[in-house]
């Protein structure tokens, strides 16, 4: 019984360790504490420079060598941590690309996917044992593994594209080529790849989230930013994505600085319809307006979910943020639900990521719904179909700016 006690007591400090670090990387405290821990942390990010620019220009310098895939690569990723809505823009040019005739797969690490444990790699490195083969969410017919084993991402994605196949490993390089040979795709996209150097790319495609493109520009772990904001030189197109429809000179000529070439492509992530989660009913945005609402989710950026839900006028009865990929166990929904009824809300509801997150056999007591996010193009929807084009017609040229 102590035990339980000091283990639940450690878990409950180190959330609160979680919490307080995020805060100070997103600058949302300013207190003492977080002062002298953010000055802390500053040193860190100027080690954390230092090798990613190591690293980078060993890659550039042929010291370290990319590997060619014998079929397009188009690379999607960002220069920050978390929250620029990567997971529709892959989408949508799976789509499109696939429409138009091409065999696609999609390429993740599978973010906190369920990996093979640290005994049964020793054992294998002990007996010399094969490396176990990438694993296959989708193989462009079924879907085949949970969120749990393929991380929420590539789950969402191997269910929302028929057709289209996903591969998970943190070896991406392996992955493509094991994709080739076993299902003989012809166009890769890789899935938040951005910072992976050893897969060479023909289209770099950066996201940029509008409502917070680069945080306090401080790299990891005192800022948000995975390398310096000079390299965004390296993308082919800008993705500007969260827009609400209004230009940001300022910062199309911040990124105009570092990259003059790139083409702008502006994008809004737009709530299509609801779904109810356990039969997948689909139900429009509008059965939410002035409805009653709790709502929970674990994403890192909670603010647009949020301001969707104050625009269909729904009352926020009850809410909990968790942090980003969290997976919720039973006890945490059950207080949640219980809380959210007491607080008068009609129905509860979340996000698509977090909804892969819970187990369908969990028995809600309140009408439990989600978003389905996708993409409007605002403006340059010209130079997206004409970077589809480009990949269709095969005229890509290999590049590392």
């Amino acid at each position: 019984m102590r035990d339980e006690k000091f283990l639940d007591r450690l878990k409950r400090f180190a959330r609160k360790a979680e919490t307080f670090t995020a805060d100070v990387i997103y600058d949302k405290r300013s207190d003492p504490p977080a002062k002298a821990f953010a000055f802390a942390l500053k040193g860190l990010s100027y080690l954390f420079n230092a090798v990613v620019q190591l690293r980078y220009k060993l890659y550039k310098n042929r010291v370290f060598h990319d590997t060619p895939l014998g079929c397009l690569v188009i690379v999607v990723g960002n220069l920050t941590v978390g929250g620029t809505g990567k997971t529709p823009v892959v989408e949508k040019f799976a789509r499109e690309l696939t429409r138009r005739g091409r065999k696609v797969a999609i390429l993740s690490r599978g973010y906190k996917s369920k990996s093979e444990g640290a005994l049964k790699k020793f054992a294998r490195w002990l007996t010399h044992g094969a490396e176990p083969e990438p694993k296959v969410v989708s193989d462009g017919k079924n879907v085949l593994l949970d969120s749990e084993q393929a991380g929420d991402e590539p789950f969402m994605l191997a269910r929302n594209l028929p057709g289209v196949v996903v591969v998970v490993d943190k070896n991406r390089v392996k992955a493509g080529n094991y994709a080739i040979e076993k299902f003989g795709v012809d166009t890769i996209i890789l899935d938040d790849g951005f910072q992976y150097l050893p897969l060479r790319g023909q289209m770099q495609v950066l996201l940029v989230d509008k409502t917070n493109p680069f945080g306090n520009k401080s790299l990891l772990p005192r800022g948000i930013l995975r390398e310096p904001v000079k390299h965004l030189k390296r993308a082919s197109y800008v993705f500007l994505t969260k827009s609400d429809g209004h230009r940001d000179a300022g910062l199309e000529d911040f990124i105009r600085s570092y990259n003059p070439s790139a083409e702008f492509i502006e994008c809004a992530h737009v709530s299509k319809h609801l779904v109810e989660f356990h039969s997948a009913e689909q139900l429009p945005v509008e059965f939410l307006d002035g409805k009653k609402v709790a709502y929970f989710c674990a994403i890192a950026a909670p603010e647009s979910f949020l301001k969707f839900l104050k625009s269909r006028n729904a009352q926020i009865m009850h809410f909990k943020h968790f942090l980003d990929h969290h997976r919720f166990s039973k006890a945490e929904l059950d207080e949640f639900f219980a809380a959210a009824k007491s607080a008068g809300a009609e129905l509860v509801m979340t996000t698509e990521k977090d909804a892969v997150r819970i187990d369908l056999n969990y028995q809600n007591i309140l009408p439990l719904y989600y978003t389905r996010l996708e993409i409007d193009i605002l403006s340059g929807e010209d130079d997206f179909y004409a970077s589809v084009e480009r990949v269709v017609s095969l005229g890509v040229k290999t590049s590392l700016k």
